[in-house]
């Protein structure tokens, strides 16, 4: 005989409930009433067990759920220097305004722009560019220009004893700087000579393949034809094989003389010399006055002069480094 169920007409509590999982009676399946007999609400489902077959989806994430890479690559916060103490080192600008060029997407390292401001790089190896500019944040690189005298030579010591450019920096050398010269000049030949002691660009800078221009003045014997330009940047047969200018400019004719512009890229020795006499106009006096982007400028024969921020970063970018 069954038991009979409570005063209150619910089931008894006691009874033993089936296990989880297993298979309900139809009774048990009806639905439940509670004490004052109105339907009880349907409690949630639990989640399937995690050993089911997962649903795989082939919908594409959102934008915010792809991988943030940039983040991935980010030097860690306690290592380096901060990027806007590095640009008011190198001389770019104070830190304020290094932090405004940041905001406004002008600063780039490595080649990825940066936006983040509290960035940290490592100045040894960091490349840094403003406005797509090299900033060279090395404090031991050393970029400078010199006019060489008429009559010194193009090098940084000499056995003759004659004067040479290390007489002029021989401080710098004997504090145990290692200066390359960039642009060699024959002793006659005067202006400028760019000193640095970074060797990689020096070798950019001179070899040939990488065209940086170098333009001189000379002054030469005769009037020179309007013709002779046309001749020189055709190409003129020297004995090392064929030569030509980029560029060639009459200045000024006076006395018997001509004052002419010369620009090439070609860094043979005497080459401006030689090509200007295989035209009939031996040289009297010749004046090297840029290399790339880099002018003399007013200083007297002799002195040194500090390149600034934006030289130093053009004769970076005309070499690709």
């Amino acid at each position: 005989m069954n038991k009979p169920a409570r005063r209150d007409g619910t089931p008894d509590r006691k009874k033993r409930q089936p296990a989880k999982g297993a298979a309900r009676s139809t009774a048990a399946n009806k639905q439940q009433t509670n004490k004052r007999g109105k339907p009880k609400s349907a409690k949630p489902q639990r989640a399937q067990a995690q050993s089911r077959t997962p649903t795989i989806s082939n919908a594409k994430p959102a934008k915010h759920q792809y991988a943030d890479v940039d983040r991935e690559r980010a030097p860690m916060k306690g290592d380096g220097v901060r990027l806007q103490k590095v640009l008011a080192q190198a001389g770019v600008a104070s830190r304020r305004a290094a932090e405004e060029l940041i905001d406004q997407g002008r600063v780039e390292v490595d080649g990825r722009i940066v936006l983040e401001q509290g960035l940290r790089v490592d100045p040894e190896n960091a490349i840094v560019r403003v406005d797509g500019i090299r900033v060279v944040v090395k404090k031991d690189l050393v970029h400078i220009a010199l006019n060489k005298p008429r009559g010194w030579q193009s090098t940084m010591s000499d056995d003759l004893g004659r004067p040479c450019i290390g007489d002029i920096v021989s401080e710098r050398v004997s504090a145990g700087q290692r200066l390359f010269h960039v642009g060699r000049l024959d002793a006659d030949t005067e202006g400028l000579i760019l000193l640095t002691n970074d060797g990689d660009l020096a070798h950019r800078l001179m070899h040939p393949s990488y065209e940086v221009p170098k333009t001189y003045l000379a002054t030469v014997q005769g009037v020179v034809d309007r013709n002779v330009g046309k001749t020189l940047k055709a190409g003129v047969e020297l004995d090392d094989g064929p030569a030509k200018v980029d560029a060639f400019t009459l200045l000024d004719v006076n006395g018997g003389k001509s004052l002419v512009r010369v620009v090439l890229h070609e860094g043979r020795k005497h080459i401006v010399r030689r090509l200007l006499e295989a035209v009939g106009h031996p040289v009297v006096r010749l004046v090297r006055t840029d290399i790339g982007n880099v002018a003399l400028g007013d200083g007297r024969p002799g002195t040194l002069r500090v390149l600034g921020r934006g030289e130093v970063g053009g004769l970076y970018g005309a070499v690709g480094l």
